[in-house]
């Protein structure tokens, strides 16, 4: 049994967002870190781990930096971590991003008892659709926004969150599940995992070690294979700072700022 985590590096976006001429992230210059639901996504997968003894697959497409990530990954717990990363996957968008993650997962393989776990989605971009994207493309039931999971032989119990209260499902394995923060705490590294991490192979997944899955063609991967088209990309001008009415009277000051403005 394995439990197979998608993880994506990301820009931190508390800091300094740059972008290139046509439009996507330039993400050379600027501070990453891991997606942090991805990180709920792992703590789901090494749960299974503590409870079954099953084997945890973290998988990340990206540059070869991501594989310091991906060895902070490993000390949390992880088994097994792959980067799939070649220029032939550079400017991928979700769809382009699915097809190569699901021929990824495919090259490791699914069994009967497996599950694959994505983060809800990733600060870059908030699109939410890499996940159910992948679901699709390999043919698996999908839950999303799961807050709890509880395993019971081949079947998983998910408590999906939604806007408005939750809903139970239940899914057989495999399957897929995208997991947000409130699903759990992720843990930390520990002393032993730091200092095995170092010891294992990060396998990298090349477009030569793809291209014969039937998911990996030139015109849907990459940037040429991307079907979104990004018209302009900006830091939005910051807001100014707000205004704090206080006492008995503020309701009567409020109305006559917003007369004064003409908004009322």
């Amino acid at each position: 049994m394995k439990a197979i985590v998608c993880v994506k590096q990301v820009p931190d976006t508390s800091g300094k967002v740059a972008y290139k001429p046509d439009g996507t992230l330039d993400r050379a210059s600027m501070d990453v870190v891991t997606n942090p639901d991805d990180l709920n996504a792992l703590e789901a997968a090494l749960e299974l781990k503590d409870a079954t003894g099953c084997e945890v697959v973290v998988i990340s497409m990206g540059p070869a930096p991501a594989e310091g990530m991906l060895r902070e990954l490993l000390a949390r717990g992880a088994d097994r971590a792959i980067l799939v990363s070649g220029r032939e996957f550079g400017g991928s968008d979700t769809f382009a991003t699915s097809q190569i993650l699901a021929a990824a997962i495919n090259r490791v393989g699914i069994g009967l008892e497996d599950v694959v776990f994505c983060g809800r989605q990733a600060i870059d971009g908030d699109t939410a659709q890499v996940g159910p994207q992948i679901a699709e493309k390999l043919h698996l039931p999908q839950v999303s926004y799961a807050a709890a999971i509880k395993k019971e032989g081949n079947k998983l119990t998910v408590k999906r969150m939604l806007e408005d209260g939750f809903m139970m499902l239940s899914v057989e394995t495999p399957c897929l599940i995208t997991c947000i923060k409130e699903l759990n705490q992720p843990r930390y590294m520990n002393i032993k995992g730091i200092f095995e991490c170092f010891n294992k192979q990060i396998e990298i997944f090349d477009y030569d070690a793809l291209k014969d899955d039937p998911l990996i063609e030139t015109d849907t991967i990459g940037l040429k294979g991307s079907p979104t088209n990004v018209f302009k990309a900006f830091t939005p001008p910051q807001k100014g700072a707000g205004a704090m009415l206080n006492g008995d009277d503020a309701a009567v000051k409020l109305a006559s700022i917003l007369a004064e403005k003409h908004l009322i």
